[in-house]
């Protein structure tokens, strides 16, 4: 299982909508509104990292009014459980 998270940025006073977009989607786990920088927090598992680069690319960055993504990818060696 691959994981990845996601941090958006939305247009101001969208952040709603783009969430509920986000959630909406079969991969995407999570999704949180944050403070700062970026304004949803996104967590995405997936079978493969393909998969993962699959949904970013092709559903998340094309939602309206997201205006960026950026994504962490996990180092399954640095898990942590």
């Amino acid at each position: 299982m691959e994981t990845s998270y996601v941090l958006v940025k939305s247009e101001m006073a969208h952040e709603m909508e783009v969430m509920k977009e986000l959630l909406q989607l079969d991969l995407v786990k999570e999704a949180k509104g944050t403070f700062g920088v970026y304004d949803i927090f996104v967590k995405i598992e997936a079978n493969t990292s393909e998969e993962i680069e699959n949904v970013i690319t092709k559903h998340i960055r094309k939602i309206p009014h997201v205006l960026s993504t950026t994504t962490l990818s996990v180092i399954p060696e640095q898990d942590g459980k």
